[in-house]
């Protein structure tokens, strides 16, 4: 495969693959030592979450340490998102030039450095600062291992593969906020940023049992201006914006659940802590269970029927929570078994979404993997400020928002995710 191709040159094939499929030239290798390939890739993804859920439970301790306001220090969670957003469209071009081990160390070299400052930083904002660093690092571990996945596997493979990663993903915020609680209670909450950069430098001796998954000879050799200027032709491809769209839009309702249940469950609701730690870790259950029905179903039906039909049933659970959250019919049960049911299909959406973008332009898969993951996280960022912007004290506008998000997923899903009639699954 030439690696000077233009990303606008690929036909518009579906992503899913004949049963069978032949293997990726690095597929072979990678089925050798697949569990130990899995379980680094799978570390590498849950970056986003170790980040972020580690030190929720210390952030009262550190707005009292720095005297800081309760908003100042809740600005470290948007500040992180943005860096983590934004930094993605820089590793991807560089990691299809350079492969995708060495960004990968370098992006760990500055998580660690971002946390280590983190851990020492005097001020709210010398915090943030450090946390939109700790972000940039952060997201090359995230965007390149879903790169690898698609440099190893292909077609229904590469699903089941990112629905299994997913699961391990999963795992980080079910006991995320336990161990950063427990790490605050028997030390202080600059402890919590120090466990990160251990887990930053554990992480970077067992990158070296990784294989290089992009060898020189499947690189792109464009400058890296040119390289960057990729997105543009890339958003102009239909079905990579309706794969983009479906996944997007669902993050959007995700970080609506994420930023307004506390206040709908506790505040509202009068829920206690320990009552929504349950609600929450029971979406992160339905995940986890979803991920494993996902990677079953691919050896029958396409990812984009799965994809499709699972965002039409989260816009339905997204109807049903508006409703329910407007009228205040059900009580608890009315948010809590409409949110359960929409965040479990993430899934089919995210795993499936993810595989079919890559799928499209496998000689940039760095690329397109960034522009996901930017496109997932500012969505993410848009759906959080929307439920704060309308929040009135009920559940309303969390409720509207995720409906909202969820069906603009579905019509992106539906409208722009022709099934290819080529495809035997379908």
């Amino acid at each position: 495969m030439s690696t000077n191709n233009s990303p606008a040159s690929p036909p518009d094939a579906s992503w899913t693959a004949p049963r069978d499929e032949a293997a990726s030239p690095n597929q072979t290798g990678a089925t050798h030592h697949a569990p130990r390939v899995l379980a680094v890739l799978g570390l590498l993804m849950a970056f986003a979450s170790i980040s972020t859920d580690l030190y929720l439970p210390a952030m009262p301790e550190m707005a009292i340490s720095l005297h800081a306001s309760t908003g100042a220090v809740e600005l470290t969670i948007s500040g992180y998102l943005i860096g983590f957003s934004l930094g993605q469209l820089l590793w991807g071009p560089v990691s299809d030039r350079r492969g995708r081990r060495l960004p990968i160390a370098i992006g760990l070299l500055l998580f660690i450095a971002g946390s280590a400052g983190c851990a020492l930083a005097s001020t709210a904002s010398m915090l943030v600062s450090f946390r939109a660093i700790q972000a940039v690092g952060a997201c090359a571990s995230v965007v390149l291992a879903r790169a690898m996945v698609r440099d190893l596997y292909t077609g229904a493979r590469a699903a089941q593969m990112m629905s299994t990663l997913m699961t391990v993903m999963a795992i980080a915020p079910l006991i995320g906020p336990s161990v950063g609680g427990l790490i605050v209670r028997v030390a202080s909450w600059r402890a919590v940023f120090w466990t990160l950069v251990g887990v930053g430098l554990v992480t970077l001796a067992l990158l070296r049992t990784l294989p290089e998954t992009l060898p020189p000879t499947r690189r792109n050799s464009e400058p890296l201006w040119r390289a960057l200027a990729t997105y543009a032709s890339l958003v102009g491809h239909k079905r990579l914006l309706g794969y983009a769209g479906a996944g997007g839009c669902f993050y959007g309702a995700t970080f609506a659940y994420i930023a307004g249940s506390p206040f709908a469950y506790m505040n509202y609701h009068h829920v206690s802590p320990e009552l929504y730690g349950v609600l929450f870790g029971a979406g992160i259950v339905g995940i986890m269970l979803v991920n494993q029905l996902n990677a079953r179903l691919l050896s029958r039906f396409s990812g984009d029927r799965l994809m499709q039909a699972a965002t039409l049933v989260a816009a339905i659970a997204g109807l049903v929570l508006a409703l329910n959250a407007w009228r205040d019919w059900g009580g608890v049960a009315g948010l809590a078994v409409p949110l359960f049911v929409m965040v479990s299909t993430t899934g089919m959406i995210v795993a499936n979404s993810i595989a079919g973008a890559l799928s499209l332009f496998p000689e940039i898969a760095g690329s397109v993997s960034a522009l996901i993951g930017a496109v997932q996280y500012g969505t993410g960022i848009l759906g959080s400020a929307l439920v704060a912007s309308f929040a009135d004290g009920t559940p309303s506008s969390m409720g509207t928002v995720i409906a909202v998000m969820n069906i603009c997923a579905a019509l992106s899903a539906l409208i722009l995710v022709r099934p290819n009639p080529l495809d035997q699954h379908n």
